[in-house]
C-alpha cells in the first residue's frame, strides 16, 4: 500500500510539474507590447539609406517576453502595396516565421510560411541585429496583413553555438545592442 501512495504521490508532482512548465511557455512569460506616444510600431529597413524607416502600421498588436529575444510576435494592416515596398525596402531572403503561443490567434506562421513561399507574402528586413545575432524581419501578405517576428541571423547561428563571428559580422564583445529587459517595457 505504502508503494501506490508514493507512486500517486511521485504522478501527481509530475502533472503538477509539467502543467506548470506548460503554463509557463504558452502563457507565464509573454505580456502584450503597450507602444509608448509616437512610438513607431512597425519599420522596415530602406534600400536608399540602410536605416529603418516607420511604415503604415494599423491594428498593430504584438506579445514579447524578456526570457528570450527571439519571443516577439506582432500583427498589423497596412494600406501600402507590395510593389511599393519592393521599390523601397529590403527584402529579407531566409525568412522562416517561427510559431508563437496559441492563444495569440492574430499570429500564424504556418499560413504566413505558406504565403512566402507561395509568392502571396514578401518579408523585409525590419532591423538588422535589434540585438545581436537577432533580426527583427516583417512579412507582409497581398492582402495588406503584416506579421513581425524575430529570427537568429548568420551571425548569432555561428556565435551562439559558439564559434567566432563570420566575416562581415560586427564583433559580440562590443556590441552596445541593449537587451530585451533594458529596451523593451512590456507591463
Amino acid at each position: 500500500m505504502n508503494g501506490k501512495i508514493v507512486g500517486g504521490v511521485i504522478v501527481g508532482a509530475a502533472a503538477l510539474v509539467g502543467a506548470a512548465i506548460w503554463y509557463l511557455q504558452v502563457y507565464g512569460f509573454y505580456d502584450r507590447v503597450e507602444l509608448a506616444a509616437g512610438e513607431t510600431p512597425v519599420e522596415l529597413t530602406s534600400l536608399a539609406s540602410g536605416l529603418p524607416e516607420a511604415i503604415i502600421a494599423d491594428d498593430f498588436q504584438a506579445i514579447d517576453a524578456d526570457s528570450s529575444p527571439i519571443r516577439y510576435r506582432a500583427c498589423f494592416t497596412t494600406p501600402m502595396s507590395q510593389a511599393m515596398l519592393s521599390e523601397t525596402y529590403t527584402p529579407y531572403l531566409e525568412a522562416v516565421p517561427l510559431t508563437g503561443p496559441g492563444w495569440f490567434d492574430c499570429y500564424d506562421a504556418e499560413e504566413v510560411g505558406v504565403a512566402l513561399e507561395e509568392g502571396r507574402a514578401i518579408a523585409f528586413t525590419g532591423e538588422q541585429n535589434i540585438y545581436y545575432g537577432i533580426d527583427r524581419v516583417v512579412a507582409i501578405m497581398d492582402d495588406g496583413r503584416g506579421f513581425v517576428w524575430h529570427q537568429i541571423n548568420h551571425c548569432g547561428e555561428e556565435v551562439f553555438d559558439g564559434n567566432p563571428p563570420p566575416q562581415g559580422c560586427p564583433d559580440p564583445e562590443g556590441y552596445k545592442a541593449e537587451t530585451p529587459q533594458e529596451s523593451e517595457s512590456n507591463g
